[in-house]
């Protein structure tokens, strides 16, 4: 269904059980940087009406799901800790070519933010499927559904605004490079660690 190149080995989510305040404070820290993302969108291509309407829906879901990781978080009685780079994202960014074409930035734009939200979803069913904690099983059940429909808004939206055969060549490279860099992770108690 997501097309991921890498499947996350079940070590991971021990590594993740075991550090539940980490993997919760960098959740909940990935949630508000989808929203800023989102917003950015909108700031950034403001006459584009279907893909604003879109972007508004979803910031405003990623900051309901901050909400509810913090809500969590209290109620287990821990402390969001402090945010740390996502360097997760910062390496995808770096693997398009910039350009100053506005199309093709949306595009590139477009298939990472895809890509997040597709490992996320895969992370988040890997972590619910793996665990003796229902409540906890649970909540990242729900939320594996919803990153799971941004993905295919975001990946919908970049085959809208370029030739279809182009966008697929970009994500199928994009997904090989994300796989490669995906073996090297899993050690830490990171979403995308």
């Amino acid at each position: 269904m997501l097309g991921l190149q890498f499947e996350t080995a079940t070590s991971w989510a021990d590594i993740a059980k075991d550090n539940l305040q980490q993997i919760l404070t960098d959740h909940a820290f990935l949630e508000q940087k989808a929203a800023s993302n989102a917003v950015s969108i909108i700031i950034n291509y403001s006459e584009e009406t279907e893909l604003v309407q879109s972007m508004s829906e979803i910031a405003i879901e990623e900051m309901q799901h901050f909400k509810m990781v913090h809500d969590f978080m209290v109620k287990r009685g821990m402390v969001l800790g402090r945010e740390q780079k996502n360097d997760y994202a910062i390496r995808l960014q770096k693997f398009f070519t910039k350009t100053k074409d506005r199309t093709n930035a949306l595009v590139q734009r477009l298939l990472i933010a895809a890509l997040i939200e597709a490992r996320s979803c895969e992370r988040f069913k890997v972590f619910s499927e793996n665990m003796d904690d229902q409540e906890l099983s649970k909540f990242y059940k729900d939320l594996m559904i919803s990153e799971a429909n941004h993905y295919t808004i975001f990946l919908g939206f970049a085959r809208q605004y370029q030739d279809k055969e182009i966008v697929n060549k970009k994500w199928n490279d994009l997904l090989a490079f994300e796989a490669e860099m995906m073996k090297s992770r899993g050690s830490e108690a990171k979403i995308h660690g």
